[in-house]
């Protein structure tokens, strides 16, 4: 079970590509959720943390990113119908003769 969850997300594929070994797709599924739920897999990397760390294998590394992404325009909330037609009369002005 363990080892077709890690497939799962080691390959990125969808769960109906997953191999037929470990069966239904929708059985691992649902496990992966169960023990999401009920913190299997937070108590299960909890330990394996506190192993490692007594055994001294931990070696603690922070990598901070600050890559900067940016959207394009029709994700970001660009105008969907084109661009705003131009106004070409003139806006009216303080006539300087007048003044």
């Amino acid at each position: 079970m363990i080892d077709a969850i890690a497939w799962k997300f080691q390959t990125g594929s969808q769960w109906g590509h997953l191999p037929e070994k470990p069966g239904n797709w929708r059985g691992v599924y649902n496990r992966l959720q169960m023990w999401a739920v009920d913190s299997t897999w937070e108590r299960v990397f909890t330990a394996l943390i506190a192993q490692a760390d007594a055994e001294e294998e931990l070696d603690w590394v922070v990598s901070v990113d600050s890559t900067v992404v940016r959207v394009h325009q029709h994700a970001a909330g660009a105008r969907k119908k084109g661009l705003r037609p131009v106004n070409l009369r003139p806006t009216p002005s303080a006539d300087p003769a007048a003044g």
